[in-house]
């Protein structure tokens, strides 16, 4: 079943509620950062990641589907990502993008088709907005 990319889906160890703020956030192939702010509300849930000094102090904005596992013990995210779909993805400003419609349709594509690399690990599904 395909689901929204703004959703948890079913993502291992995900409570809501739990504040995920200054977690560990893992890629599939490495530690890219902490989260700065995320959201729970159904069907608009994501992370906005610190990658600090990995991509010079960028913040990225991750949709939800892409959590597989909340590590509630270690305080660590881990993502269906690589480091390179996540350093790829389009630029991240709070104040300017995070209620932009454009701007989150923009990410859910990206992450959807897997960036410059196609084929991406989010399921196609109805978006949010």
């Amino acid at each position: 079943m395909a689901e929204n990319v703004w959703s948890y889906g079913q993502a291992f160890g995900h409570l809501v509620g739990t504040d995920l703020s200054g977690w560990r956030v893992e890629a599939t192939d490495g530690h890219i950062g902490k989260v700065d702010k995320h959201s729970d509300e159904v069907g608009d849930s994501y992370l906005v990641v610190d990658t600090g000094v990995w991509i010079f102090g960028k913040e990225v904005l991750i949709p939800a589907s892409a959590v597989t596992r909340i590590d509630l013990e270690g305080e660590a995210v881990h993502l269906d990502l690589t480091k390179e779909q996540i350093k790829d993805a389009p630029e991240f400003h709070s104040d300017k993008h995070l209620a932009d419609r454009q701007y989150r349709e923009e990410i859910a594509t990206y992450y959807r088709t897997g960036g410059p690399f196609g084929g991406g690990p989010l399921k196609d599904g109805p978006s949010a907005f």
